[in-house]
């Protein structure tokens, strides 16, 4: 799958903020959270002279001095002592949260915990912020926020202009056995009428506190996810509050599901009395469509520079799917990836106009864009909202803003059918709709990646909003078929001639590893790491490149090697790996500890190789691997080795089916694998040919 960032910027790879347990972002459509400011912040903080003054921390800390922890393992960073949120919702257009948190440091690594980075843009700004350490021995520390450092939300991922910075503030001596906390206040202005409580993360939590205070008249929906109901004690007034204590901290695995998919939080919906006039209310998800359809009326009008341009993209084209597919071109390769995020801009998409004139937008523009040209020619087409982590949301999700991304369903034409069109679904209601992604432009149109695939989208229609599963493609549309045509001499010598084609994200991977490599030896280092990791020597004696820019033809890979000892002796015999290049087995399951999350594929998949060795002269076959068939629901492998005449044939394939295997599943799941790996070792024997009488 290609990396993450050859996307939108909103593609959050998985990285520090999904397991730092600190104020949740507010990250708009087509937005990333910035994951450097963190320790952007750190490293510059380390040159400025600190200012620690002596004081004594608040009474609320010092009564966590000496209390018993929740049980933790050995890899324990921190614990979270406490902590408490507490959310006043002052009007429709103005919320205060007073925030409050403690840990105990537990090992070196627990450290981090002692730098605080809270976001603050127009919309939010921060009242005050305090930070203390409680060492274990000595007297204790504070820094106020006068102590605090301001920065700007870096540049990555094609942003140009955005308003969120951060105050990063250092609360001195956070070393193992000391307790440090901090507490701060803000005010904002909220878009939507929603707050989520994010008390579940790495580190385990001994008592975390959830308040909500809302007008008179107000009420509010409270949903769980990934946690036990928790019922809230309803104090004075218009005043509800949660507690959770003794949570367990998640370890992270490999590839499992994204931590908003698994960690515990509440979802609170706030509803005024009789409404609010911009219907900022998000009761299910036909509301938050009907919402963020607001956001995109008006925004769709075609300006004469547009319509100019799809009479050009169009002309001579005489059907529908080539008028389409030249637009979608278009907006893919022709409209640089650029965000400019101000105030609601983070959500709103700019007029398509503007898009079309700047040349430049980002993914809610592209898409804004697209569909404005595609009415042009008369096709439907409605925003999909969407977050690029496969399980961040679920049918049980209910309606917020945890969405990333945002793409497009194309309504199709009855009189529209094509192979090509791959990423379709019947819809109960609008019939087959085709989903598109303008701003992935090494996908050709017609297909998704499988970031997207099997994922959850809000589709965004008149009606309002409603939760979609976009459809999976066929493993065999994301493959890599590697044919090799060798020879074996009798020294043990391996040299021939391999071809690979590449569909799907296996083809967009390698176009965005090599879109800016323009020197052919550079090109070729993808190569070099496949026969680097399958044979203990080798000499590539040419290599090149097929279909670099041909984004709607196959990619592929052409080369010829060579490889000394390739066959090993033993006595008069040689043995050979009939596998000679390419390893499907992993060991990610190999491990003391139990699965205790699922594992996710990036996407379906379907790999081959064929392997033809032609044997040395005066040797004949004596022994052959047993072939290798694993069938399982969540994919399948085979394998098999025959011999014609002074040729060596061995084919294999492999099948990703499922995209999430539980873990009741995982038992299988390693056996699949360690079948795999045990094929991959295995050796035909080759013995000297017995002379005809």
């Amino acid at each position: 799958m290609p990396p993450r960032a050859n996307k939108d910027a909103a593609f959050s790879p998985r990285g520090l903020r999904q397991f730092a347990p600190s104020v949740p972002d507010e990250t708009a459509f087509g937005r990333r959270t910035p994951l450097l400011v963190f320790w952007v912040a750190i490293c510059v903080m380390a040159i400025v002279p600190r200012a620690w003054a002596g004081g004594d921390a608040p009474p609320w800390m010092h009564a966590l001095v000496g209390v018993p922890l929740p049980s933790y393992d050995d890899k324990t960073d921190a614990v979270l002592l406490y902590s408490e949120t507490n959310v006043a919702v002052l009007t429709a257009d103005k919320v205060r949260k007073h925030v409050r948190g403690a840990y105990k440091i537990v090992r070196p690594e627990g450290r981090k915990h002692g730098t605080v980075d809270i976001s603050f843009n127009p919309q939010r700004k921060i009242i005050s912020l305090h930070g203390w350490c409680i060492p274990a021995q000595g007297k204790d520390y504070e820094v106020k926020d006068e102590n605090a450092t301001d920065f700007a939300a870096p540049a990555e991922g094609g942003y140009l202009i955005q308003d969120t910075k951060y105050r990063v503030l250092r609360i001195p001596a956070p070393d193992p056995g000391n307790i440090i906390g901090y507490e701060y206040e803000v005010e904002e202005q909220p878009f939507w009428l929603q707050d989520t409580w994010d008390f579940q993360g790495t580190d385990p939590v001994r008592e975390s506190h959830y308040s909500l205070q809302l007008p008179p008249g107000w009420e509010y929906k409270a949903s769980w996810l990934s946690y036990p109901e928790m019922k809230p004690t309803e104090g004075g007034g218009t005043v509800s509050h949660w507690v959770v204590s003794d949570v367990k901290g998640i370890r992270h695995e490999p590839d499992m599901p994204p931590l908003s998919g698994v960690a515990g939080q509440l979802i609170v919906s706030f509803f005024p009395a009789g409404g609010t006039s911009r219907k900022n209310e998000f009761a299910n998800w036909q509301s938050m469509g009907s919402w963020y359809g607001n956001l995109i009326s008006g925004q769709m009008d075609a300006s004469e520079p547009i319509k100019q341009q799809v009479n050009g993209l169009t002309a001579g084209k005489t059907t529908q799917l080539q008028k389409m597919q030249a637009i979608a071109g278009f907006v893919q390769h022709d409209i640089r990836y650029v965000a400019i995020s101000l105030g609601i801009g983070g959500w709103q998409p700019h007029a398509a106009p503007d898009v079309f004139s700047h040349r430049y937008g980002d993914c809610k523009d592209k898409a804004t864009l697209m569909r404005t040209m595609l009415r042009q020619i008369g096709m439907d087409s409605y925003h999909v909202v969407i977050n690029t982590q496969r399980g961040s949301i679920t049918r049980e999700t209910p309606a917020h803003n945890g969405f990333n991304h945002v793409i497009l369903a194309i309504k199709l034409p009855d009189n529209v059918n094509d192979p090509s069109l791959i990423a379709v679904m019947q819809h109960p209601s609008l019939g087959r709709i085709l989903f598109f992604d303008p701003t992935n432009e090494l996908m050709p149109f017609g297909q998704i990646g499988g970031y997207l695939q099997a994922n959850y989208g809000l589709l965004v229609t008149p009606e309002g909003g409603e939760l979609v599963e976009l459809p999976q493609q066929p493993p065999a549309m994301n493959s890599i078929q590697r044919v090799g045509k060798l020879t074996l001499d009798a020294n043990g010598m391996l040299k021939g001639d391999v071809t690979e084609s590449r569909l799907g994200d296996r083809a967009s991977s390698e176009r965005w590893r090599l879109r800016t490599v323009t020197k052919n030896v550079d090109r070729i280092k993808p190569i070099e790491s496949l026969l680097a990791g399958s044979l203990s020597s080798f000499q590539i004696v040419r290599a090149s490149v097929a279909n670099l820019e041909q984004t709607d033809q196959p990619f592929g890979f052409n080369y010829s090697f060579e490889s000394d000892n390739y066959a090993k002796n033993a006595g008069n015999l040689l043995l050979v790996r009939p596998r000679v290049l390419g390893s499907k087995s992993w060991g990610v399951l190999e491990t003391k500890e139990p699965r205790k999350f699922p594992l996710e594929f990036e996407g379906p998949s379907r790999d081959t190789d064929v392997f033809d060795i032609a044997l040395p002269p005066g040797y004949e076959v004596d022994e052959l691997p047993p072939p290798t068939d694993a069938d399982f629901s969540f994919g399948s492998y085979h394998s098999k080795t025959e011999a014609s005449g002074q040729m060596l044939h061995y084919t294999r394939s492999m099948e990703i089916k499922e995209l999430s295997v539980p873990v009741s599943k995982m038992d299988d799941l390693k056996k699949f694998y360690r079948m795999i790996a045990a094929d991959e070792r295995n050796t035909a024997v080759l013995k000297p040919a017995v002379a005809a009488k």
